[in-house]
C-alpha cells in the first residue's frame, strides 16, 4: 500500500489515474469478501498512511480530482443502480447479452471507469460492511482543506444536471398509462409528479445562480422534498389499489423503477446540501456502497427477477392465502365437511387411477400417451374443483400463504401461541383431508377392480404391471420418495399458477369483459352470462391450477423417458388406489412384508408430497412479504409445546360449546 501511494504522489499529470486507483483498491480489498475485519483494518491502515504523509494524501486527492474532472459523471448518478427505460423482458435479454459479451468501457464516462476500479464481483460486500466512522476517518485524513485546486464546482454542476434527468424520468414514469389505469386518482387531482418537474427547474436555476453570484440566496430543496413525499404517498396508495385491481410484471417494473429514482434523487439533494459535509454525514458513503453493488451485480439475472416480481409474487401469494382460508377448519362441523369433501375427491381419484391404467395398456405413441395422461389428471382435478371436493395435497400450498400472512400481520414478531393454534387447525384439517382421500380411494379402486374382474373375467392389470406398481411404492428399493418430491414441487407450482390466474382475472378485467361479449349474451342470455362471468372471477385460478397440475403429472414420466432420466411422480391418493388394483390382481395373495412396505411407502409418499409443497410455498410467501425463514423458526417450539399439551387437537377438533341461554332482559323502569 505504501508503494502505491508513493506512485500516486509521483504520478505525472498526463498519466491516467484509474490504474493507480484500481491498484490502491486492490490493496484495501480483503482476500475474502466476507472478511469485514480485514477490510476495516486495511482501510484504517490507508487512513494512517495518509494522515502521516502529506505527499501521499496530495497524490490521492489529485488522482481523484483528475478522475472527476476528465470524465462525464451524470450517467453514474442517474443510471447505475436504477432500472432503465425498458420492459422486463428487454432487461432480461440485455443482461444475458452483456453477460455473454460485456460492453466496451469508455474512458470518458465515470460509470465505466468506476467499474474498472471496483472490478471484483463481490466488492460490494466489504464496501457495504465498512462502518460510517471508518469512512469518515478516511475522508478527514485526505484533508481536503489543503487542496487549492477547485473541483467542487464541476462536480456540483453535474450533480445538478443529474437532478434534472432524474426529475424528468420520475415525471414520465409517474404518468405511465398503466399506473393511471391502476390508480385513476393520479389524473383526477393535481399530480405531484408534474409539480416536481417545475420545482426541480427552479431549484437548479437557483443553485447555478448561487455558484456564479455569491450574493444570491442559497437554493432551498424543502419544497422538492415535500413533493417527493407526496410522490411516495401516491406509490403507497397505488400499491393498495393493486391489491384490489391486480398487478402485472410491467406494473411492478414501473413501481420499482419509480421508487429507485425517487430514492436516488433524495440522495443527490442531500449531497448538494452545503451544510451536510461527508465528515459528519454518511450519505456519500452509502451512495458509494450502493453504486459498487450495482456495478458488481449489473449482469445479475436474479436481481432483475427479485426486484421486478415483488408485487406480482405478493399478489399471487395473497390470492393463495385467501384460498387457504377455505382449507382451514375452524370447528368440528367445518372439519367434518372437509372430510366429506375429501371423500368425494377420493371417489373420483379411484376412477382417474383406472383410466390411467387403461390408457397405459393402449401403448399410444409417446407424445399422445403423455397428452392422454395429462388430460386424464387435469380433467379429473378440474371435476374435483367444480364439485367442491378437496384433494388433500393441494392444501399446503394454500395454507402456507395464510401462515405467512399471519406472521406478516404481526410485523414478523407474531404471538407464537396464536400462530401455533393456527398450525394446529391446519394440521388437523390436513389430516382429515388425507384420511378422506385415502379411505375412499382404496375401497373405490377395490370395488372397480372387483367389478371389472367379475364382468370381464380378467383383472384390470396383469401381474407384471401389478408387480411394477408395488415396486414403485417401496420407499427403499425404488425412487418413490424422489418422485414424491417432484410431485410436491408440482403441487407448489400449481398453487402459484392458481394465484397468478386469479390476479390475471382481476387485472385484465376478464369477468367484466366476458359479461360484455355480444355473442355470449345471445347464446346464453344476459343473466346466465353474468352468472358465468361471476363463476370465472372466483374460479379461474382454481381451474387453471388444477389443469396445469394434471398436465405436469401426466407428462413428467414421458419427458424422463425421452431424456433418459429417472423422472416420474408419486402422489399419495393415486398410490393408495394402485395398491388396491394390484391386490385384486394377485387375488390378495401378497406377502405380509410386501403389504407393510407398500403401506409405509404410501404414508411416506404423502408426507413427502406435503412437506415439499408446504416448505416451498411458505418460503415464497415469506419472501414475497420481505420476511426471512428465521421469522417462522420460533413456530417449531411453540407447536411442539402445543402438541405435548394436547396431541388430540392435532387430529380432531374439540367439540363446539353449546351456546349459553341469553339472560332475560331486565324489565324497563
Amino acid at each position: 500500500m505504501d508503494q502505491i501511494l508513493s506512485q500516486l504522489a509521483n504520478r505525472h499529470s498526463d498519466a491516467p489515474p484509474v490504474p493507480y486507483l484500481a491498484r490502491l483498491v486492490a490493496q484495501v480489498r480483503p482476500e475474502d469478501a466476507g472478511d469485514f475485519v480485514q477490510a476495516t483494518s486495511n482501510l484504517r491502515a490507508l487512513t494512517y498512511l495518509l494522515s502521516r504523509h502529506a505527499s501521499y494524501r496530495a497524490g490521492l486527492r489529485q488522482a481523484l480530482i483528475d478522475l472527476l474532472g476528465s470524465t462525464r459523471q451524470v450517467q453514474l448518478y442517474t443510471d447505475t443502480g436504477t432500472l432503465s427505460n425498458e420492459t422486463f423482458s428487454q432487461a432480461l435479454r440485455r443482461r444475458i447479452g452483456e453477460r455473454l459479451l460485456p460492453p466496451a468501457r469508455s474512458g470518458a464516462h465515470l460509470a465505466d471507469q468506476f467499474g474498472v476500479i471496483f472490478c471484483q464481483r463481490e466488492d460490494y460486500r466489504w464496501v457495504a460492511a465498512l462502518s460510517q466512522e471508518v469512512w469518515q476517518e478516511l475522508w478527514q485524513a485526505l484533508a481536503w482543506d489543503e487542496e487549492r485546486q477547485i473541483v467542487a464546482n464541476p462536480t456540483r454542476l453535474q450533480l445538478l444536471e443529474a437532478v434534472q434527468v432524474l426529475t424528468a424520468r420520475i415525471t414520465a414514469i409517474g404518468l405511465e398509462p398503466e399506473l393511471v389505469k391502476t390508480y385513476p386518482d393520479i389524473e383526477r387531482f393535481e399530480s405531484p409528479f408534474l409539480h416536481l418537474s417545475a420545482e426541480a427547474q427552479r431549484y437548479v436555476e437557483s443553485a447555478r445562480a448561487a455558484m456564479v453570484d455569491e450574493t444570491c440566496p442559497d437554493e432551498d430543496d424543502r419544497q422538492m422534498l415535500v413533493l417527493l413525499e407526496q410522490c411516495e404517498d401516491v406509490i403507497a396508495r397505488l400499491r393498495k389499489a393493486a391489491a384490489n385491481r391486480g398487478v402485472s410484471v410491467s406494473l411492478t417494473y414501473h413501481v420499482t423503477r419509480l421508487r429507485q429514482h425517487i430514492q436516488r434523487l433524495r440522495t443527490l439533494l442531500a449531497l448538494l446540501d452545503p451544510e451536510r459535509s461527508p465528515a459528519r454525514d454518511a450519505t456519500l458513503f452509502h451512495l458509494l456502497a450502493e453504486l459498487v453493488r450495482a456495478e458488481n451485480r449489473k449482469y445479475s439475472l436474479r436481481d432483475v427477477f427479485a426486484s421486478n416480481t415483488e408485487l406480482l409474487a405478493r399478489q399471487v401469494t395473497e390470492h393463495a392465502g385467501r384460498h387457504g382460508e377455505h382449507y382451514i377448519a375452524e370447528n368440528r362441523s367445518q372439519w367434518l365437511a372437509m372430510g366429506k369433501a375429501a371423500m368425494g375427491a377420493g371417489v373420483i381419484v379411484g376412477f382417474m387411477a383406472l383410466f390411467k391404467l387403461l390408457i397405459a395398456t393402449l401403448h399410444l405413441p409417446l407424445i399422445w400417451e403423455a397428452l392422454a395422461f395429462g388430460l386424464n389428471y387435469s380433467l379429473g382435478f378440474m371435476l374435483v374443483h367444480v364439485l367442491h371436493f378437496t384433494i388433500a395435497t393441494k392444501q399446503p400450498a394454500m395454507t402456507a400463504a395464510r401462515i405467512a400472512a399471519a406472521i406478516h400481520e404481526a410485523g414478523g414478531k407474531a404471538d407464537m401461541a396464536e400462530l401455533a393454534e393456527l398450525v394446529v387447525k391446519v394440521m388437523r384439517t390436513q389430516f382429515v383431508a388425507i384420511l378422506g382421500n385415502v379411505l375412499l380411494a382404496i375401497p373405490v379402486a377395490w370395488a372397480i377392480a372387483e367389478a371389472w374382474l367379475w364382468l370381464a373375467g380378467t383383472p384390470v392389470i396383469n401381474e407384471g404391471k401389478a408387480a411394477h406398481l408395488l415396486h414403485d411404492l417401496h420407499p427403499l428399493s425404488s425412487l418413490a420418495l424422489f418422485h414424491a418430491a417432484i410431485a410436491g414441487v408440482y403441487l407448489f407450482l400449481s398453487g402459484l399458477i392458481a394465484g397468478y390466474y386469479d390476479n390475471k382475472a382481476i387485472y385484465r378485467q376478464i369477468p367484466q369483459r366476458l359479461a360484455a361479449v355480444p355473442w355470449l349474451n345471445r347464446l346464453l342470455g344476459e343473466v346466465r352470462t353474468r352468472r358465468f362471468a361471476h363463476y370465472v372471477e372466483h374460479n379461474l385460478g382454481g381451474l387453471a391450477g388444477n389443469f396445469y397440475f394434471g398436465m405436469f403429472l401426466g407428462v413428467t414420466g414421458t419427458i424422463g423417458f425421452l431424456l433418459g432420466l429417472p423422472l416420474d411422480i408419486r402422489h399419495i391418493t393415486f398410490s393408495s388406489a394402485y395398491l388396491s388394483y394390484a391386490a385384486v390382481t394377485y387375488d390378495y395373495a401378497l406377502p405380509l412384508a410386501t403389504v407393510l412396505w407398500s403401506v409405509a411407502g404410501v404414508a411416506l409418499i404423502g408426507m413427502t408430497n406435503l412437506l415439499v409443497s408446504f416448505s416451498l410455498a411458505l418460503w415464497v410467501a415469506l419472501r414475497s412479504r420481505k420476511l426471512r425463514g428465521s421469522d417462522a423458526l420460533p413456530l417449531l417450539p411453540a407447536v411442539l409445546k402445543r402438541f405435548l399439551r394436547g396431541p388430540k387437537a392435532f387430529f380432531i377438533p374439540p367439540r363446539e360449546r353449546a351456546e349459553e341461554p341469553a339472560e332475560e332482559a331486565a324489565p324497563p323502569a
